[in-house]
């Protein structure tokens, strides 16, 4: 019996110098039975003449021209060209493991649909991985070898577009590639969530995320801090807001007052709160910043963590914890 068949989604824009790289670590897949649906999003460089090559060699790939403008309206081209049971998306800088395909569909296989196959990720550049991203990348895998992605969505992209496969129909479901919201990628993460897609926990490094400067996710104005903010606030009020729970908003630095600037936009109430003696006490914005303290007279709260910095939080998660609160109930961090 034929194994189930894989759709890849590939957008590309001027990526000549690794897109090479990319097709031959598909094209080597241990997992055979797959489709590549690449789509050119105007690019000025050898990046179509490459891809066009392989899809003249290899009928598994195929080349298609952006018809709009953008990755999100070259995924939406690409997935409209899909037939496969299961999906996936790839960077074109990037560099599938071996056996990465095999892994996820057998973890599908094995755990059937209302799941998300996810796998660790490695990133590699020749000027070196600088310490955010190794961060991140600890971060990341961490919650992958549990399967516990959606404990800490408000605070980074859980399940970056590299890492992850779906059964088409689930896919489907989540709304597929139809959002025309960035960061698209943790766009569709939430929307995973959203639909209570569960994560297989995944032990085994899958792919290889290259980094470099003139990377789309380090040069496009869609990937900006204020985007990521308004994302999560957005969901939060969507998906995990109870009108009937205080909402309190921890942290008076750059991200907190951003919140609290969209909060009070949208008309709703909250206590801002802080563990600063310094700024306690003082008007920001018409509201009286208060000390944390006053959570402790609230029966019901929810609560909006915006403080980066690793030693408060640890301050602020194990003083939650001591009054019996649990993360993405009561409280969610926001960094």
């Amino acid at each position: 019996m034929q194994n189930p068949l894989v759709s890849i989604v590939i957008p590309f824009k001027n990526t000549e110098t690794y897109i090479t790289d990319c097709l031959e670590s598909i094209e080597k897949q241990t997992y055979v039975d797959f489709e590549v649906l690449a789509v050119d999003d105007g690019s000025t460089d050898d990046s179509r003449a490459i891809t066009k090559y392989f899809s003249t060699k290899d009928a598994r790939f195929k080349v298609f021209e952006n018809t709009g403008k953008g990755i999100i309206d070259a995924l939406q081209l690409a997935y409209s060209k899909a037939s496969g049971t299961f999906v996936t998306r790839m960077d074109s800088d990037d560099i599938m493991i071996l056996n990465k395909l095999e892994i996820m569909v057998n973890s599908l296989l094995a755990n059937g649909k209302g799941h998300i196959a996810v796998g660790q990720v490695n990133y590699f550049s020749k000027d070196g991985v600088n310490d955010g991203y190794l961060k991140y990348e600890k971060w990341l895998n961490q919650l992958i070898e549990k399967g516990t992605n959606y404990s800490e969505i408000y605070k980074e992209c859980v399940i970056p577009s590299p890492s992850w496969m779906a059964y088409t129909s689930d896919f489907d479901a989540c709304g597929g590639f139809t959002h025309n919201t960035y960061p698209e990628d943790y766009d569709l993460a939430f929307r995973f969530y959203e639909h209570q897609l569960k994560c297989i926990p995944c032990t085994e490094v899958v792919h290889r995320w290259r980094d470099y400067s003139t990377r789309t996710s380090r040069t496009s104005d869609h990937y900006a801090e204020n985007h990521f903010l308004d994302l999560k606030l957005d969901y939060f009020l969507k998906l995990d807001h109870t009108a009937t729970s205080n909402l309190i908003v921890w942290g008076a630095g750059k991200k907190g007052k951003k919140i609290a600037t969209k909060l009070i936009g949208k008309n709703i109430p909250f206590t801002w709160v802080c563990d600063n003696e310094k700024k306690i006490g003082k008007d920001i914005y018409g509201l009286l910043m208060k000390s944390y303290s006053v959570i402790e007279n609230f029966t019901e709260v929810q609560i909006i963590i915006t403080v980066a910095n690793e030693g408060d939080q640890k301050f602020i998660i194990d003083y939650l914890k001591q009054h019996h609160k649990t993360v993405n109930k009561d409280y969610f961090l926001f960094c």
